[in-house]
């Protein structure tokens, strides 16, 4: 490389205000040090991205930013986006100023020693370099069966993820501009970034526990956000759904067929049972179809509508200003 280049970190807070300090205590140690070591320009940022916050975490954005603009930025969004909604303001904020961006949560569980193999895995020509998790030691069992299931499920209904790898990642300045791209309303970064394509690879680490505050992702949001990625990135159930109307049409012809021989054969009882069963899984099947087709729909409905993302209130940088 002739020179160092910009890096700014994409940090999503919502409620964070307990890890927020730490959080840039350690990043900005390692800051200093890639600055030192001539991996990074000193004209990158930490970009701290508040997504409504309840409690103090704007204000103390606006601390860090005061006490040290040098190394801290922050945005400021109007309201509560969602985590997919604040990484991607985050990004799109920072891509005409940056040579390359990292995302990861404020909650510490992502390794920040991380960060000198993204980079110089970026320096040998990768566009986008994964953080993958080689161990889920912390995890509960319940947590880590149910974060591989995601995982694997999510392969199998063909959708191009990488395993266990959540939002920590490494991307260049061309991959940014072609994710400014992409407008579905519906973001699902795991699935979204590998189809841009561009030469990748991983760096493997181990998870930590989170530093302190509680997770903003409890199984009601995971199972919402593993629907989210399969219905925006797989047609598969629609065609499970083709499949399956297939297989109960050929099944209801041999019932037909059957029911008819015994009822020449005189050997048919008139039953309750069966009828009232036959009634039951046919309505099943017919309402779990339509569920999966309203998914589908109820995208096309957000999509079509064309609602901006995300909105920005504030931008806090010492070298840019919105």
């Amino acid at each position: 490389m002739d020179k160092p280049e910009i890096l700014y970190m994409v940090v999503p807070c919502y409620n964070e205000q307990e890890v927020l300090h730490e959080t840039a205590r350690q990043l900005k140690e390692k800051y200093t040090t890639l600055i030192q070591q001539k991996l990074i320009s000193p004209k990158s940022r930490v970009v701290f991205v508040n997504d409504g916050s309840k409690d103090t975490t704007w204000q103390i954005i606006q601390e860090l930013h005061a006490e040290s603009p040098e190394f801290f930025s922050g945005i400021n969004l109007a309201h509560n986006s969602g985590h997919q909604n604040a990484v991607l303001a985050g990004l799109m904020t920072v891509k005409d100023i940056c040579d390359m961006a990292i995302t990861m949560d404020a909650d510490l569980q992502d390794d920040i020693n991380t960060i000198d193999a993204m980079v110089k895995e970026y320096y040998n020509g990768n566009q986008v370099v994964y953080g993958v998790r080689s161990a889920r030691k912390t995890d509960t069992f319940f947590k880590r069966f149910t974060a591989e299931s995601f995982y694997k499920f999510m392969k199998v209904m063909g959708a191009d993820v990488v395993y266990n790898h959540a939002d920590f990642r490494l991307m260049s300045k061309r991959v940014l501009q072609e994710l400014g791209n992409f407008r579905e309303v519906n973001l699902f970064l795991r699935g979204m970034i590998p189809t841009i394509g561009f030469q990748s690879c991983n760096v493997y680490y181990e998870r930590h526990e989170r530093f302190a505050g509680e997770s903003k992702y409890p199984l009601k949001k995971m199972l919402a956000f593993a629907i989210n990625g399969i219905t925006s990135f797989s047609t598969k159930p629609l065609k499970m759904i083709t499949s399956l109307g297939f297989i109960m049409f050929v099944i209801s012809i041999v019932a037909f067929i059957w029911s008819f021989i015994v009822k020449v054969a005189g050997l048919s009882i008139d039953g309750w049972s069966s009828t009232m069963c036959s009634v039951w899984l046919i309505g099943g099947l017919q309402l779990l179809c339509l569920g999966i087709i309203g998914e589908y729909v109820g995208k096309i409905y957000a999509e079509v509508k064309q609602r901006p993302r995300f909105i920005v209130a504030d931008f806090i940088n010492d070298t840019e200003k919105i």
